[in-house]
């Protein structure tokens, strides 16, 4: 289990402290409106109310010890900012904030923090690839253009050995798993014959990825 700090319990704030806590973690929910605090009071672990563009409000909240600190002020850019510096000050790591703006981005790359989330932004970017990519369920990218994603193996691929699928991806590539009902294969074979409604797990570039793409819808 981990210890998560979510500091502003807006739309986006509340979605992922809720959903932390369905993963089982530890939140600590911080806003500076009592209403909003008393809506999550009894739906998260620790629910604060606190002034976060205060040092010693921020201090005194004890987030040295949390696996992340996730800042998810929405409109208000200064107070988001005023926090950042703060958390820095006081040594606290790892900063995860929420943007609202490019210039945002740009200040928060200066302070240093971990990670730059951009909601709406990255939601749109999901929403295009589902949209193109309908064969694939979910998707996470792991940098240098490399993606890991989860894709409903169709009714036409159906006793179709693996390495044929795969093979205008070449050596880009690669099988991680194919769920089978409660059965896992972990680093399938190239002759492991598919079946209608396995779920594949790839690794590979972007551009393997698209190559196969029509093959796989």
């Amino acid at each position: 289990m981990g210890q998560f700090a979510v500091i502003g319990l807006g739309r986006f704030g509340s979605a992922a402290s809720l959903e932390l806590m369905k993963m089982g973690h530890s939140v600590l929910g911080v806003d500076t409106n009592p209403k909003i605090i008393d809506k999550h009071a009894d739906q998260i672990t620790h629910a604060v109310i606190a002034d976060v563009s205060d040092r010693a409000a921020l201090e005194e909240l004890g987030l040295n010890n949390y696996d992340v600190i996730l800042v998810a002020i929405g409109e208000e850019v200064q107070a988001s900012l005023l926090c950042v510096v703060h958390l820095k000050s006081l040594g606290i790591q790892p900063i995860w904030v929420k943007a609202t703006s490019h210039a945002q981005h740009l200040i928060l790359s200066k302070l240093g923090v971990d990670r730059i989330i951009h909601p709406e932004e990255e939601m749109g970017i999901r929403v295009a690839q589902a949209l193109s990519y309908p064969m694939v369920n979910d998707y996470i990218s792991i940098g240098n253009g490399e993606f890991v994603v989860e894709i409903d193996v169709s009714e036409h691929l159906e006793g179709t050995p693996l390495n044929q699928v795969l093979k205008d991806g070449k050596e880009s590539l690669h099988a991680l798993l194919v769920k089978r009902r409660t059965q896992v294969t972990v680093h399938p074979p190239g002759d492991f014959t598919l079946q209608a409604k396995d779920v594949l797990v790839l690794l590979g570039q972007l551009s393997a990825l698209k190559t196969i793409a029509p093959k796989l819808a």
